[in-house]
This record gives C-alpha cells, structure tokens and sequence, in this order.
C-alpha cells in the first residue's frame, strides 16, 4: 500500500536546559568523528546497535576510516555472524506467520537471542574480551544485546521509523535479522507479527543501556544525543500536547477533499486513508537544535502512566490503545456507490483478536461525520428482512471477484450529516458510503499498529494501482472467515436504536460548552465535542489521555492551564495527543469564527 506523509505543523517544539541542547551533535562528519573521538586510547569496544532500514554498515565503516586515519586499529564485526540460518529463522518465525493468508500471531515472548546462535555470540565474546589495543566495533541489529554488556565501552542504539521500514518491505530492499542485503521472499508477518516485536524487546532493553541515541532518518545525516539528553528529551515531550506526521494513501473508494487542504503532499492521486494520529506514525521534534529529529511515536511509551494514563498503561503495557483517521469523501461529481463506498466490513472484538492473534485490543470504531456533501451517506448494519445467510453465501461465491448485483438489498444505508456519530462495535457490518469527510475514530488493537478489517465485499472493482495511478490493480482480498466468525447480525431497526449516538450538553458557560455523545456499553472511551468562539476550558483530570482534532475552525491552540509554555498549535483536521498528565488547559481560537474540537478519550482512568 503506498504511503504519502505531510510534515505541514508537525514539528514539536519543546524547551530543555541549554546544556543538554547544545551537546547535540549534528551531521554526518561530525557523529563520526564524536564517536572515534570516544575511543580515545587502548582498547574500546563500541555498538552500534539499532532497528531495521538502517546501513550500519555504512555508518561502521565511516567510522572505522576516521579510526585508522588517527592510527587505530579496528577490528570490525557484523552482528549479522550471530544469528542462525536465514531457514532457521523462517521456521521460529512460522508459529507467528501461521497459514490464515491475512494475518498472523504475536510473538509474545520472544527476544533477538532466540534466532542467534549461541557459538556465534560466545566467539564474539571472546574476540571483545582481547585486549590489543585495538577499537572492536560491533554493529548491526542485535550488537548490544545483553550478553556483551560487560564488555562494551561505548553502546549506541540507530533508530528508524515505521513508515521508511515499510517503503523498504514493500519494494523489497528491506535486510532482516542476520543479513546485510535485502532479504529476498521475507513474508510481511514476519515483521508484523515476530521481527517486530523482538526489535521491540530489544529496543526497551537499550533504552537503559545504550550511551547514545542516534537518528539517522535522512540516509547521509545523523544526530547524536547522549542519554541524559535522550532521557530529558522524551520526558519534556510528553509534557506537551503531541503533533504526528500524518500519512495518505490512495485507493479504489479515494476522493479528492485532501486538494483543498494544502496539506503539502505531492504525487497523491487520491486519497482514501489519511491517518491524524496513531501509533506507528513517525513524530518530529525541536529541541532548538540545528533541525528536528524524526523518531517513532512508540518511543513516547517509555512514558506511559504520563501520556495514555496510569489504568491503560497497567491493564495495556506498552499500548497506544487509540486511532485517528480521516476518511476523505468529496468528488466533484456524482458517482455511483461502488465507486466511493468502502468495502462491507467489520472489526473482531479483545476476544476475538486476543483468541486468534494474541492482541490484547479489539477494534471499537465510531464515525463522527466532519463535513457532509450532496448524497452523504453512511452503510451501517442489517437490512431487517436481510437473509443474512444468503449474504454470507453470495460473499463466497464471489470472492470479490464476480459483483453481488443485489449487495444493497442486504446492508442498511443512512444519510449523514455534520455532526452524525456512528458507534460501530465489534462485529457490525459497516463502511464509509461517501460523499462526507469522516473522523474515524477507533481503538488500536495492536502494540506495532496492526490494522484489523475484515472485508466481506469490495464491490468486485480493481484496487489502486500507485504507479500506473489508476484502478488497475487487482481486486481486494476478503476475510470472509473471520467475517462470518465475528458477524453480529446487527440490523437496522436495533441500529438506529442504539449506534445512531446523538450528543447531550454536559456542561455550559457564556464562553464555550461541551457535549458528550451517547454510547453503547462495550464502547471504551466516549466522544466528546467543545464549541467555542475565543476559548474553551477542559480538562484530562490527570488520568484521560484526549485525541483532541479540530473539526470546524482555522487554526487553536491548545495551552497548559498551570504551565503557559507548554503549549501547541492545531490546524484543521488535525489531531493533537494531550497527555493524560496533562491537567487543565485553554483551546484558545487564534483565527476567530466558530470552532469546534472533537474529543476521543477513554471512560474509565
């Protein structure tokens, strides 16, 4: 699935002490010569460990030529020597991969030492313990595990995001653990469901080990943070409300509203997901320094009890448990369904993804409509006299190849307006019919973001091919197991009862008020709404994390009631992560007009 990003407002900008800002190192040239300049005399051993998409080698044998051109010796050692054969790997991985052609199982456990060869570890023990005064340099994923600890010197950790890792995957030039070039056939779940997560493990354990942090997003640039600057870094952060790089991506039902937006991104063609906010997007971050640095927004979960809240970061390690979209859905003229709709889906329930892929989230969405056109419309449950068994079975005679010419004689469709909430629990079949811009606010079951949709029809249309930029791709693939397995057989008259929320004020002053949209019981978190003119007041009571987006207005800021410097701007159609340990704040309208913030935050904290 091709990916566009938008850096437009997303810089973090944040204040640390002037002594950690300054020892910042910036620039390829000058990273090398900083780290050479820390093996001073004797010997040394330095790590250069890190995730996947980085070259280490490169960034090895820069510094290796710095080294000798002092008059060093090195011995260079690629930690892709400690693990076993790529074979051996397939086969630990093949639990996690599993045969269901749309998703796997969580590695739950595992860590980076499972796949090594232990021989291979103990001669690279032996060959860091010789002291002849040389520099040891062991780089690559895996060069700071725990069990060379005592004989490291100086210990880096190389970071990358989720996004450029994807790029990588997807045309094929990723190299995975215990290899230095692409890895030729690598199965995209076993990232997603195995690799990550022990680059996760060991990412945490370097967290406290590593002497340094190093970016290195740009491929022929690195930053240099030591780790009490690292440390300072992150925990300032997450005083903040926190901008994300938004990402789009076109597709068969994509539109065009995103044109008007100036959102900056070029080569979009369509746009059919935008993601606002989430846990694998990348985030930017200035410090002051010569330019901001891109890291994960996972990172920010070294900090979980301040930013999610101390009841998900118990009940949820390690989660970032809430998702923004923004669904697109304005043409400029009229289309039939099958052109703007999105594919009849639904989502599994925490016991459906916790019993088949050991996620310990289930996905809860609600569409909050933001704008609506001419003909917006919603497809949301059961038609009441539907045969839902000749559903399923015109479904699997398809396969999304042939049409089901009768498909909207099954599914209720709803005409939408701004300010419609669709709550749509696990198991309700649903889609985006079109003609509306929706905020599609959702829980996120998956620690690495792992998406959970199981498509039922797709209309039989082409998908998005990217780089023909046309609809020649090859139809969509369904899940129409998983589909039947966690099918609810909602129907329209219950649906209209319960998921059609309408809001109620909960509480009102002369300057601003707030709403909070009915629910449905197994919804976790509730939406809330604040209009306001010049400013409004709210609150995250020290426990809610707020997915805060500005629906109607320019341009807010939002401000710390107790602190003023902690403080961030949102555009429209953006959304700022508040911390749950964020307190009382100001939403303050800087362009003047009405405004209105849509608010997604849990119930209980």
């Amino acid at each position: 699935m091709p990916v566009y990003e938008s850096i437009k407002n997303a810089d973090n900008k944040i204040i640390i002490s002037s002594k950690n800002r300054d020892s910042v190192v910036f620039g390829w040239e000058e990273v090398v010569s900083s780290l050479s300049e820390l093996a001073g005399r004797g010997s040394k051993n330095i790590a250069l460990d890190g995730w996947y998409g980085i070259n280490f080698g490169k960034i090895a044998k820069a510094l290796t030529k710095c080294l000798e051109e002092q008059g060093r010796d090195v011995l260079l050692i690629p930690a892709t020597k400690l693990y076993v054969s790529r074979e051996e790997i397939i086969a630990y991985n093949q639990p996690y991969v599993t045969d269901d052609p749309g998703f796997g199982k969580v590695n739950k456990n595992g860590r980076i030492e499972d796949i090594m060869s232990s021989e291979a570890v103990n001669t690279v023990k032996e060959k860091l313990a010789r002291k002849e005064n040389q520099v040891g340099i062991i780089y690559g994923t895996g060069a700071g595990i725990q069990a060379f600890a005592e004989l490291l010197d100086v210990t880096c950790y190389i970071d990358n995001t989720h996004q450029k890792v994807q790029w990588d995957m997807w045309d094929g030039k990723l190299p995975t653990f215990g290899s230095d070039v692409p890895t030729e056939g690598y199965n995209w779940k076993e990232y997603n469901y195995s690799d990550y997560y022990m680059l996760k493990r060991q990412k945490d354990y370097m967290y406290e080990a590593m002497d340094f942090y190093i970016e290195n997003y740009f491929e022929d640039d690195l930053v240099l943070i030591n780790k009490d600057t690292y440390d300072e870094i992150m925990s300032t952060l997450v005083k903040y409300p926190i901008h994300e790089v938004k990402i789009f991506s076109p597709g068969p039902w994509g539109a065009y509203r995103y044109r008007d937006m100036d959102y900056g991104v070029e080569n979009l063609s369509n746009n059919a997901w935008n993601k606002i906010a989430g846990p694998e997007l990348r985030i930017l971050i200035d410090f002051g320094g010569k330019r901001s640095i891109s890291m994960p927004m996972l990172n920010t979960m070294q900090y979980g009890k301040e930013l999610v809240g101390e009841l998900i970061d118990k009940q949820y390690p390690g989660l970032f448990p809430l998702d923004i979209w923004l669904d697109d859905g304005w043409h400029p003229t009229p289309q039939p369904a099958e052109r703007i709709s999105m594919p009849m889906h639904i989502h599994p329930s925490s016991k459906y993804v916790e019993d088949h892929f050991d996620e310990p989230l289930g996905r809860y969405e609600t569409y909050y409509i933001a704008e609506a056109y001419e003909g917006a419309n919603t497809w949301m449950g059961f038609q009441d006299d539907a045969d839902i068994e000749e559903w399923e079975r015109l479904c699997e005679e398809s396969q999304n190849i042939t049409p089901i010419e009768n498909w909207k004689d099954f599914i209720k469709n709803w005409t939408s307006k701004e300010g419609d909430l669709y709550l749509i629990p696990p198991g309700t079949m649903h889609g985006h019919g079109g003609n509306q811009m929706v905020l599609e606010m959702d829980t996120n079951p998956s620690i690495n973001g792992t998406e959970y949709s199981f498509f039922e029809y797709d209309f039989a249309r082409p998908s998005w091919d990217d780089d023909a930029k046309s609809m020649t791709g090859k139809p969509l693939k369904m899940h129409l197991e998983h589909g039947r397995n966690m099918e609810k057989t909602r129907r329209a008259s219950w649906v209209n009862e319960n998921l059609r929320s309408t809001p109620q004020v909960v509480k009102w002053t002369k300057e601003y008020y707030i709403e909070q949209y009915k629910s449905y019981s197994v919804m976790p978190y509730h939406v809330e709404r604040i209009h306001f003119e010049k400013c409004g007041d709210y609150s995250t009571e020290g426990k809610f994390m707020h997915m805060l987006t500005l629906t109607v207005g320019s341009k807010v800021t939002v401000r710390s009631k107790n602190n003023k410097e902690l403080s961030a701007v949102c555009d429209k159609f953006q959304t700022l992560v508040v911390p749950a340990s964020f307190g009382d704040y100001e939403i303050i309208n800087e362009e003047g007009g009405r405004a209105t913030c849509v608010i997604q935050r849990w119930k209980e904290g």
